[in-house]
């Protein structure tokens, strides 16, 4: 059982930046692909980025890549969503999860465990 909990979240102006952090309970952290999915009202929850349990490999949604880097630190358990250069159109609500597989995955049905998000609102 892995338990998640984002934080991190707020309100921004358009052209800011936020980290999002999620912490991780559990010694198995290492053994665990994460992922930062994201979701708004009436839509579907949509990948944003991954990462692989070594943290070697990074996936990224077309819509963020150059702007949001995902990290982790396995020994902190935590994983990391750096948003640079945000726009109105990334408001939403946040969630980590964790798939209990060597490598990430753009697909929500592939991973095991999700927090209960925090809300990132960027203002125009």
């Amino acid at each position: 059982q892995v338990h998640l909990v984002e934080s991190g979240g707020g309100l921004v102006q358009a052209g800011g930046s936020l980290r999002l952090s999620c912490a991780a309970s559990g010694r198995t952290f290492s053994r665990y692909a994460m992922g930062w999915f994201r979701q708004t009202p009436g839509k579907e929850r949509e990948f944003v980025a991954a990462i692989s349990w070594s943290g070697g490999a990074t996936y990224y949604a077309g819509a963020v890549k150059g702007r949001f880097a995902i990290s982790r630190d396995n020994a902190k358990n935590t994983v990391y969503l750096q948003m640079n250069s945000l726009k109105p159109e990334d408001t939403a609500v946040y969630y980590c999860a964790a798939r209990r597989w060597e490598s990430g995955s753009y697909y929500s049905a592939d991973y095991d465990y999700w927090g209960q998000g925090t809300q990132v609102t960027v203002s125009s």
